[in-house]
């Protein structure tokens, strides 16, 4: 398949290793939004192809378009619903560079928790909502294929996931810390029900915490993941209620919009006779209002806290990585063999840019 030379492939984007979760979560995107998003971005920008790519580490636009330069700062304006600038933490990469980037993604290699597999279910869930609403062609087809194939090569021809830990795990192993490794007598609650609020069910049964309380807005969920671990539901409007109890509150929903703020906590602290609380907001958008710092005895962690203990694993996988990286190389190669000729490598972002109207569209 050969791919026009004048269409050029890139990703614009920016992740937990250039911007803080305070400018991530004002450019994050729910799953259920990302047709929409994918829609006003393609027609917004100019783009032929487009697959947007939003996690609580990183929101990034793949794209082809027969030129770059004036439209990077128009996507990040679509994207964005303040006034942020974004242009310092903005990266830009083309052709291979892009291609590996993807498949670097894809595989876990440039997550936080390096080797873990959410990821590539997040990265085929983007192609996927973007395939279903007309948003890709050849090039992206190919590329998203490519990437997702890649990883699962990875996974089971290196030992990079071996032993590997979700952001979900980090946070109990936070939680650990914060009570010199013995959860045995405290109650921890969780405070949405997906993936990562399981997965923190998950490694707290196996810590041995005492008591876990689950909390989300399906209460059958809620019941099902508690009764699964030997913990209890709360209901979500009764959340409140609970912390009263918990040690620990652990809070990964979905939802747009903070859903425990400064007075929230005011009126639990009394009950809880101003005992510790200690807090880990592992979403993005983030669930809990910074503000609640400001509490006595109240203690706030954000998932850019948890770099510091995955970094640590990072040099036992030094070799591993090398190993992924050949993989890497050698399959972006073969893809942009099947594109277009060389590309330039990268470009810087832009710094100024002058961007278009947004044509109407049925996606607002």
């Amino acid at each position: 398949m050969r791919v026009n030379s004048e269409m050029k492939l890139f990703v614009a984007g920016l992740s937990y290793k250039t911007a803080p979760v305070e400018l991530r979560e004002k450019l994050a995107v729910h799953p259920s939004r990302l047709r929409c998003t994918g829609c006003r971005l393609k027609l917004g920008a100019g783009l032929s192809e487009v697959v947007v790519v939003s996690t609580c580490n990183r929101v990034e636009i793949y794209g082809v378009t027969p030129w770059i330069n004036g439209k990077v700062h128009r996507i990040f304006e679509l994207l964005s619903s303040g006034n942020a600038d974004f242009t310092d933490h903005i990266y830009v990469k083309q052709g291979t560079e892009a291609v590996e980037h993807l498949f670097s993604v894809a595989s876990g290699l440039d997550s936080m928790v390096i080797g873990e597999t959410e990821i590539t279910g997040q990265v085929k869930q983007a192609y996927q909502a973007a395939q279903e609403a007309k948003l890709t062609g050849k090039v992206t087809n190919r590329l998203f294929q490519t990437a997702l194939q890649t990883a699962k090569e990875i996974r089971t021809q290196t030992g990079i996931g071996r032993g590997a830990t979700s952001v979900g795990s980090v946070a109990v192993e936070l939680a650990e810390r914060i009570f010199d490794q013995n959860l045995s007598a405290k109650t921890v609650m969780i405070i949405g029900a997906g993936k990562m609020g399981e997965a923190c069910v998950r490694h707290l049964a196996k810590k041995g915490a005492r008591s876990v309380l689950v909390s989300n807005r399906s209460y059958e969920r809620a019941v099902n993941l508690a009764n699964e671990f030997g913990g209890r539901a709360v209901r979500f409007d009764e959340c409140l209620s609970g912390m009263t109890e918990a040690d620990i509150v652990v809070s990964s929903t979905g939802s747009p919009q903070t859903i425990l703020r400064r007075a929230d906590l005011e009126a639990v602290m009394p009950a809880r006779r101003n005992r510790p609380l200690f807090l880990i907001d592992i979403a993005v958008p983030r669930d809990i209002d910074a503000d609640v710092e400001q509490l006595a005895n109240v203690y706030l962690y954000n998932v850019d806290h948890l770099e510091a203990i995955v970094r640590e694993n990072v040099r036992s996988r030094e070799q591993e990585l090398s190993r992924c990286r050949t993989i890497i190389s050698e399959r972006a190669a073969a893809v942009m063999s099947r594109f277009s000729p060389p590309e330039k490598r990268s470009v810087p972002a832009p710094q100024t840019e002058t961007g278009w109207a947004l044509p109407a569209t049925a996606c607002a």
